[in-house]
């Protein structure tokens, strides 16, 4: 993903705003950790089993799930980032609106309901089910863990930075203790509660997120009287770019390089979600197939209404901001909603405008809070249930060992994820969510489509897939603008970056496709058909589902 859509939150807030109004958004801050942690330790005392742990015990109706759902899909890249890449480049910041949202619709038509019905808690399951055992999970649980991680990385890193310039907290120190705190928290919710705990957390989450977007989208077409085209009018004049400002081709489309960069990152946009396995892990705690198509109308209710939204958010901000304004406060723009909250909340120094703003850095500091759990849950499900359950101890691990072993798991990725995220708290974290989209488009998604749908997959078609994938994506990451050779990139300096796009998703999803293909055509390997029919059967009516 580029760093206008993707590099997560750094708001520079006006001086006198968060200066004077501090306590207040200590207070909403507090507020909402205080009651995420009583939510978490009330469900924790309701987690009893590996079931409970992994999957909420499959108790949760149609819209909570819908609710959850919407909560762990809407990031802060899509609340901050969006709005910001809107501000800066107009159509083509709207576009990533859209393709989040045509993201969002894939995932459901191709994975969603299938993978509920063949798997118990992890996406190892579908794959191991056809398959032998012991690679395939190891595979699975290396790219999920992988993914995971450098999504969380991108979470933490601007999770410190955004409290810590919230808090006025400038020093190293201070930096890497919120990162730190982030962390804890991180490993509290998952640890103590679990699938059931983190789930109602987004719930919460995503209740803050929609009711924060609306308030921001009425009080911004209240300015402009509801008119839609006197909203788009004024950005188009106050973005200094006129009518080029209403139309494709401000920031892709100027050189044959952005055009392609602008392909591959939507091809990683929109197939990379149906490979997330945070948002994939969501859809085994219901407990009926119905429920699970209950929750995904729930879930496109919800997210179109928000991504709708954000179109409001962008273009308002465009409007009623100068452009250098926004630059001067991050170069990606991702501060254009709290800039735009403040201004329409009275402007610097107002009391409006202050409660505003605390208000939208509490929600997104929430958002950021509650996406971190379900990837860590994600990564430590993983672990436990397909590397420590069936690969090291070969399926015969108790539940409650497993259940012991993903909280360990989830300690240790915390620890992992405090130390990266504090080494990268002055990176650019564009290139760490580019490579997680890359990597569950090249890698897991394949491999899902071809178990699903395929009978002559094999196990050697599984690992080319999975490894080729993981492997292809995170070399041209690392040898892309988005590492080096740019004043944005992660090592500005240096200079190694022979990849001309930002985003691989061009070459290592068909790749990973490819790779596939081949693998399972040059396997000696004979596939089980009689397996695939009732993978088949499984996937489609759910019958035999956990």
């Amino acid at each position: 993903m580029s760093a206008a859509h993707a590099a997560y939150p750094t708001v520079q807030l006006a001086a006198e705003g968060a200066s004077e109004h501090r306590p207040l958004i200590i207070t909403l801050f507090a507020c909402f950790v205080v009651a995420t942690l009583f939510i978490t330790v009330w469900a924790g005392r309701q987690t009893k089993d590996a079931a409970d742990f992994y999957a909420g015990g499959r108790q949760f109706t149609g819209f909570q799930n819908g609710l959850a759902v919407s909560g762990d899909y809407m990031s802060a890249a899509s609340f901050l980032g969006i709005a910001g890449a809107i501000a800066l480049f107009g159509y083509d910041g709207f576009l990533y609106s859209i393709g989040f949202l045509v993201a969002w619709l894939v995932a459901l038509l191709l994975v969603a309901e299938p993978l509920r019905n063949s798997g118990r808690y992890t996406m190892g399951d579908v794959l191991a089910y056809r398959m032998r055992q012991r690679p395939v999970r190891t595979a699975a649980g290396a790219s999920t863990i992988v993914v995971s991680i450098f999504y969380l990385l991108a979470q933490m890193a601007g999770a410190g930075v955004l409290v810590s310039l919230l808090l006025g907290i400038t020093s190293d120190g201070g930096k890497i203790a919120i990162v730190a705190l982030v962390g804890l928290l991180m490993i509290v919710y998952v640890t103590i509660g679990g699938m059931k705990g983190t789930t109602w957390v987004q719930m919460v989450k995503a209740v803050l997120l929609i009711a924060g977007t609306v308030l921001i989208t009425f009080l911004i077409l209240l300015k402009f009287h509801f008119n839609i085209s006197d909203l788009l009018g004024s950005a188009a004049e106050n973005s200094g770019k006129g009518k080029a400002f209403l139309e494709p081709g401000l920031k892709y489309g100027a050189t044959s390089t952005s055009k392609l960069d602008f392909i591959s990152l939507g091809i990683a946009l929109v197939l990379g979600t149906a490979g997330l396995p945070h948002i994939l892990i969501r859809f085994y705690t219901v407990p009926t197939a119905k429920a699970a198509r209950k929750s995904v109308n729930w879930a496109i209710g919800i997210i179109g209404a928000f991504y709708l939204m954000t179109i409001v958010l962008g273009f308002g901000a465009a409007a009623i901001l100068k452009p250098g304004d926004i630059i001067a406060s991050n170069k990606a723009g991702n501060t254009a909603a709290p800039l735009a909250a403040l201004e329409i909340g009275g402007g610097s120094g107002s009391t409006g405008g202050a409660i505003l703003l605390a208000v939208i850095s509490a929600v997104a500091f929430a958002t950021i809070l509650a996406v971190v759990a379900g990837l860590t849950l994600a990564s430590s499900s993983s672990f436990a249930h397909d590397i420590y359950a069936n690969v090291i101890r070969k399926g015969r691990a108790t539940e409650k060992e497993e259940v012991r072993a993903a909280k360990w798991a989830t300690v240790a990725i915390g620890i992992v994820s405090i130390g990266l995220g504090a080494l990268a708290r002055d990176l650019n974290v564009a290139g760490l969510v580019a490579l997680a989209f890359a990597v569950a488009a090249s890698a897991n998604l394949p491999t899902i489509l071809y178990s699903l749908f395929w009978k002559r997959f094999t196990t050697q078609g599984a690992l080319w897939s999975i490894y080729g994938g993981l492997v292809s994506s995170v070399l041209l990451v690392l040898f892309s603008p988005v590492v080096s050779s740019k004043p944005t990139s992660m090592f500005p300096d240096a200079d190694f970056a022979w990849f001309p796009l930002e985003n691989p998703g061009l070459i290592s999803i068909p790749l990973g496709f490819l790779l596939g293909w081949l693998g399972s055509l040059l396997s000696k390997e004979e596939p089980d058909k009689g397996k695939y029919a009732e993978l088949e059967v499984k996937s489609l009516t759910g019958v035999g589902a956990h």
